[in-house]
């Protein structure tokens, strides 16, 4: 019964994210219907708000988190300014993730994974994507206890071609980890830097 009543919630949850600009596309939708041939819009779980909530969250409340950074064997320790927080964390709320800008690009598969115990949403490309795209793909884990959001995980390419992965544990912390390729093709941890806010 806990599983059949979080699988609703969840999907109100999705369903309720873009019911306004379902409204206001009331109007047009019979015709875009027609030229595409879809009779409904994917519901896709907004992470770019989900992100700036958090980090909102993290400035109202006035909490310093500390940054760890680890590049081969230094380790350094500082703590992380407001005024900095929205840099250390933007290459994460680009592009912004939503249904109207990544439903032609991604595809969405759910699932409950009982092995962590969590519902997994998770987005990979519909097609090869294009090298100037730099968001690759993410995953969105939701607790099926309090049905709210666990962790997100996500994959960008940077410009220099190395892949960031972020770990984004809920009102706790983050990880980023850069991924470079040497000489030889092999791929090596370039740079760790964990952002906790939770102590």
């Amino acid at each position: 019964m806990k599983l059949l009543n979080a699988i609703l919630i969840i999907s109100i949850l999705l369903l309720s994210c873009n019911g306004g600009q379902k409204n206001e596309k009331n109007n047009t939708a019979g015709k875009e219907e027609k030229q595409t041939g879809e009779s409904e819009q994917a519901q896709f779980f907004p992470v770019t708000d989900f992100l700036k909530g958090q980090v909102a969250e993290i400035k109202t409340k006035g909490i310093n988190p500390i940054i760890t950074t680890i590049k081969g064997k230094h380790l350094d320790s500082a703590w992380l300014k407001v005024e900095n927080m929205d840099e250390a964390f933007s290459p994460f709320l680009s592009p912004v993730i939503d249904s109207s800008d990544m439903v032609g690009m991604f595809t969405e598969k759910k699932f409950l994974d009982q092995t962590i115990n969590a519902f997994t949403f998770t987005y990979d490309p519909l097609k090869p994507l294009p090298d100037s795209f730099l968001l690759r793909r993410w995953d969105v884990y939701v607790d099926p206890e309090s049905n709210t959001v666990r962790r997100i995980f996500m994959i960008k390419k940077t410009r220099d071609h190395k892949t960031l992965q972020l770990t984004w544990q809920t009102k706790e912390s983050c990880r980023i980890v850069t991924i470079a390729t040497d000489a030889k093709g092999n791929d090596y941890v370039e740079k760790e830097v964990t952002i906790k806010w939770d102590f």
